[in-house]
């Protein structure tokens, strides 16, 4: 992790549940993550395609994640970020390329099938049931479990404290910060292998982007990948391990954090100087 991550969050590694697939055998005793191997945990290679009939969005563009790293995805509008995230996670045609989750290739599964086999995914719209209460959208994300999720629940709330003083009340009436924390703990409560977020912070003030930042840091260091997209760039290039700059669906930059944010091209281009 880099230093300005070790500054902030919850050093505590059992705040999520670290025996669960993204396992605390990924963690030193200081709860910060071991060394990645050399193959990424999640890794698309070469993704080429789109939606439908239409244009390919993505052209050879590779995006790769390790195990207890941060990796975000940034860019322009229109440079197909969101469209990476869809197609790692099985809703995109796909012409060219592979999918590799844990070292299977999972390219042909369905997206009910990639969260079974571990990946965690949340949406940038429509990601809670703003019918349902916190903990009724909670217990939503344990739907493919068959073993007692209370623990899991109660790790959830640790993390996310305002959730259990409001798990009683509809999630379609919480703050925009507060229901992304509901989307984010529903996607924890499937015991995920790696975790996907498509702009967390849209629309939340920055001192709740902050707060966000803080708990997905926390959540990285339990083991759990984590791959995001985000339009923040310079505050979610301080927080990653690994960037992606993506142009018009291809690899324009790829570096640490540090390095992309003192790269003067990527600060002049993308980061406003």
């Amino acid at each position: 992790m880099s230093d300005y991550q070790n500054d902030r969050g919850n050093n505590d590694a059992s705040i999520t549940n670290p025996s669960g697939r993204g396992s605390a055998e990924n963690t030193d005793r200081k709860g910060q993550a071991t060394p990645a191997t050399d193959q990424p945990f999640l890794i698309g290679n070469a993704m080429t395609g789109g939606y439908g009939k239409g244009p390919d969005i993505l052209n050879d563009c590779t995006v790769a994640v390790n195990r207890g790293e941060i990796a975000v995805i940034v860019g322009p509008n229109g440079a197909g970020k969101s469209t990476a995230m869809k197609a790692l996670f099985g809703m995109l045609n796909m012409h060219g390329g592979r999918v590799v989750l844990d070292g299977e290739d999972i390219s042909t599964l369905s997206p009910q099938d990639r969260v079974i086999k571990g990946m965690g995914f949340v949406p940038q719209v429509r990601n809670i049931f703003p019918s349902l209460t916190v903990e009724e959208n909670l217990e939503m994300g344990a739907f493919i479990r068959k073993d007692d999720f209370r623990q899991t629940m109660a790790q959830i709330y640790d993390l996310f404290p305002i959730l259990r003083d409001k798990r009683r009340q509809a999630a379609g009436e919480l703050s925009g910060g507060q229901r992304q924390q509901v989307a984010v703990g529903r996607a924890l409560m499937t015991k995920p292998k790696v975790l996907m977020l498509d702009e967390p912070t849209a629309g939340v003030s920055p001192i709740v982007m902050d707060e966000l930042f803080d708990r997905i840091i926390e959540v990285a260091r339990t083991g759990i990948p984590i791959l995001m997209v985000e339009q923040n760039a310079r505050q979610a290039l301080e927080i990653a391990d690994k960037g992606y700059v993506l142009v018009t669906g291809r690899n324009a930059h790829t570096g640490t954090g540090k390095e992309l944010l003192a790269d003067p091209e990527v600060r002049r281009s993308f980061l406003g100087g």
